[in-house]
């Protein structure tokens, strides 16, 4: 009979879980090691050596010791303590499971007394293959079974790489003696002929120029073979946006009078695609994006697209086309066309733009852009009455990014300067110099502390700054600029308080961020900036606090600054961003 206070219901789902506990008791592990001394190491090789020992019983255990033993000695081999001494004994589990509990002794261990590592053949003369192999295990180390291995695969794996597939040990002997606790290690390999890079043939099928595929080949049939070159080509390839699929075989056994033939088999992507979706930043609040893109028109590769943004500040749509260059991953003509409104601040703009732009990456890795476009703007600063520009704008600019990961770097920095012209001589309202320069930074100290810098210059050389549009005048303020001031505030003012936008930009930030979880991290940062008319005009200053989560899709941040300038609009601000922090 239950007692009153517990009804059939509750006895059920009580006895269920009781139930449900039985398997974890039953399955917790049985074995227990622990090595003396400061062995953390040898401690953690050793269980996972012996793995989950479950449900024996105390007999069970006791037959189960020797092998245990065995696991032991062979854990502790590996990291080269050859003579343990170990001791075991087995708690009967008077309460809760019985244990096998194993005491370690690791004895004095065996160190390296010679390494000679030789490389034979013509891959001697190869500085990529015998420079920077792995420094251990170096003479005098504690011999461990994992560096040894290392060293040997090391030395395989790079023959391979390079080309060396005739390559093979000649000796390949690691000489221990327990008794001298002394290892002697011993390799020589003998390289054979390096193999070299065929011709490279694209199957039929693809639909494409052969003129056009021929220059994602960035190497020349007779090259040495190198896997780095062809798996470039692969991966060029497939991130071109033309291909679905890329099957591409450069079999050594192929090859003939160490020549490897290269087969590409491509398939080719659905042609058009659309996307959409919805965003969020504290500057310009939720935002629709749409894009359209038909990824090849014609055999030739070229391309072109529509997007569009749709925000409460900002409306924008454009349109492109663009033809790849050689070679296509990085070079190309892009002539475009779009339509921009915004109304930010005191400042109301419609812009209406046509040019074209030359991408061409240099050898130095800098990209350079040439470009030519026109912008015609109609704009109305406070309560002035509407004005209106008509600007030819040739530019250049050039740029390098320098990172470790494109979604989540650890390092890294990124380089940008941009120079646009117009004069009136050409076709334009106003004679305007205007130059951008932008510089950020990033380096992580101790895997956990990452530190962050980023400084933003810019300036407008004119005769006459009131013939200047906004969209070349210069703002500051917001979740990329100085936090704790609302979006593009920062500003000179007329004289009826409006923001009229400045003749310079100087933007700094600090940040630092702790890691203290996986993918979760803390930040603090001081951002000064200003929008001014003199480069010597006082800054804003910015400080806060926030929290950092590396998506799938990247780095989402939120912030809590105040801005400290209550002259120049500061206060308590929340701003929320993603994007790359490079």
């Amino acid at each position: 009979m239950l007692p009153p206070f517990l009804s059939k219901e509750t006895a059920i789902k009580a006895t269920a879980l009781f139930i449900l506990c039985i398997p974890a008791l039953v399955l917790a592990n049985q074995v227990d090691v622990q090595v003396k001394g400061d062995h953390d190491a040898l401690e953690d090789n050793a269980r996972i050596f012996l793995g989950e020992v479950e449900g024996r019983t105390a007999d069970g255990l006791r037959r189960y010791a020797p092998t245990a033993e065995g696991q032991v000695k062979e854990a502790l081999r590996a990291l080269g303590y050859y003579n343990p001494q170990i001791t075991w004994e087995v708690n009967d589990g008077d309460v809760g499971l019985a244990e096998l509990k194993l005491t370690v002794e690791p004895g004095t261990p065996v160190r390296v007394r010679q390494r000679n590592v030789d490389i034979h053949g013509p891959g001697l003369k190869d500085a990529e293959f015998v420079e920077e192999l792995p420094e251990r295990p170096r003479v005098g180390d504690v011999l461990n079974h994992g560096e040894y291995d290392n060293l040997r695969s090391s030395i395989n794996n790079r023959a391979r790489r390079l080309g060396y597939f005739e390559g093979k040990f000649e000796a390949r002997e690691l000489k221990v003696d327990p008794a001298e606790k002394t290892a002697d290690i011993n390799l020589s390999f003998e390289s054979g002929e390096r193999y070299r890079l065929g011709e490279v043939t694209f199957l039929e099928g693809h639909g494409f120029e052969q003129r056009l595929l021929d220059q994602f080949v960035t190497f020349e049939p007779g090259e040495p073979f190198h896997a780095g070159k062809v798996a470039k080509l692969s991966g060029d390839l497939s991130n071109s946006g033309y291909f679905s699929g890329v099957d591409l075989d450069a079999s050594p056994s192929d090859a003939e009078d160490r020549v490897i033939p290269i087969n590409i088999d491509l398939t080719p992507r659905d042609p058009r695609s659309i996307a959409a979706g919805v965003g969020f930043s504290t500057d310009v609040g939720p935002r629709f994006r749409g894009t359209w893109r038909e990824h090849y028109i014609n055999p030739m590769g070229h391309r072109r697209g529509l997007d569009t943004e749709v925000s409460e500040l900002r409306q924008s749509i454009s349109g492109w086309y663009e033809l790849p260059l050689d070679p296509p991953m990085t070079d190309s003509i892009r002539l475009s066309t779009g339509y921009q409104r915004e109304e930010i601040e005191d400042v109301a703009s419609e812009r209406l733009t046509l040019g074209q732009q030359w991408r061409h990456q240099l050898d130095t890795e800098w990209m350079q852009i040439l470009g030519l476009r026109w912008e015609g703007e109609r704009y109305t600063i406070g309560e002035e009455t509407q004005n209106t520009s008509s600007l030819l704008l040739p530019s250049v600019g050039y740029s390098k990014l320098h990172s470790n990961s494109p979604l989540d770097p650890s390092q890294g920095y990124r380089l940008q300067v941009d120079v646009t012209g117009a004069h009136r001589a050409a076709l334009s309202d106003a004679d305007i110099l205007h130059v951008n320069f932008l510089a950020r930074g990033l380096y992580t100290l101790a895997d956990k502390h990452r530190f962050l810098a980023r400084f933003n210059f810019g300036g407008v050389a004119t005769n006459n700054f009131d013939d200047v549009p906004p969209s070349l005048r210069f703002f500051a303020g917001g979740d990329q600029s100085v936090r704790g001031y609302a979006y593009e505030s920062l500003s000179p003012k007329n004289s009826d308080g409006d923001a009229v936008g400045g003749r310079y930009l100087i933007v700094g930030s600090a940040e630092y961020q702790y890691e203290f979880t996986k993918s979760w991290r803390l930040a603090a940062f001081i951002d000064e900036g200003n929008a001014v008319d003199d480069v010597f005009d006082p800054l804003a200053t910015g400080v806060g606090v926030g929290i950092r989560w590396v998506s799938p899709v990247g780095p989402l941040r939120l912030d809590i600054a105040e801005g400290l300038s209550e002259s120049l609009g500061g206060g308590w601000r929340i701003h929320f961003s993603m994007g790359p922090e490079l």
